[in-house]
């Protein structure tokens, strides 16, 4: 059967890229079912997230590879990746989170209704829970490692979390209340997706997006 693949893409702005996009997917059979398109207003850079299915017999992994590397090549990109998720090997990630537990349940319980394709390779926080807390259950019921790091103001444990996160593909924020240095990210150099809408990860105030733009030169 047909397989799902998703496209994230940065290039410099121009005029043709969804078109070429669009016309790269079709021209093997494929079929596109979102293309989600930014441009900031104040920096000419073109960001794209598509979803689209392919029929692997038509289109093999490596051909489709090859096919969107020659795209990146057409625009100069930035970064350019595929996933095909049911035959790609699964994203490891850590979690981190402080004492509230709705978004890390949320996240938890997605996962195992296989709505979040990954491996979580442990969970962290900066807040106790007790051994019948129902996190705390479902974690030792999975096997996946727990780790409490108390935080203070003059110590958030930064060194102590890239150890533990160390070998994983990208970092997810469950309302973790606390704000991550600039070395802390730089030295992760990998990506760190909030999923408290409030906050950014090293940016306070208003437009913390901008801020990150500024901060990436983008």
């Amino acid at each position: 059967g047909n397989l799902l693949g998703i496209h994230l893409f940065q290039c410099p702005d121009a005029v043709g890229i969804v078109a070429k996009l669009s016309e790269c997917i079709a021209s093997r059979g494929g079929n596109i079912h979102s293309v989600d398109v930014f441009v900031p207003d104040d920096a000419p850079v073109f960001y794209a997230r598509s979803e689209f299915t392919y029929n692997p017999r038509l289109w093999p992994r490596d051909m489709l590879r090859t096919d969107f590397l020659h795209l990146s090549d057409c625009f100069n990109a930035q970064k350019s990746t595929v996933r095909v998720p049911d035959i790609d090997p699964k994203y490891k990630i850590a979690v981190l989170a402080s004492k509230q537990d709705h978004c890390l349940f949320d996240l938890l319980h997605r996962w195992q209704e296989g709505r979040l394709p990954v491996d979580i390779h442990c969970v962290i926080s900066n807040h106790d829970r007790p051994v019948d807390n129902h996190v705390m259950r479902f974690l030792k019921r999975h096997e996946i490692p727990y780790h409490y790091l108390p935080t203070t103001s003059g110590n958030k444990r930064e060194q102590e979390i890239l150890e533990l996160i160390e070998g994983t593909d990208f970092v997810v924020l469950a309302r973790y209340m606390q704000v991550m240095s600039e070395s802390f990210l730089k030295s992760y150099g990998k990506d760190i997706i909030n999923i408290h809408h409030g906050l950014l990860p090293s940016f306070k105030g208003g437009s913390p997006s901008r801020q990150v733009l500024k901060l990436l030169h983008l």
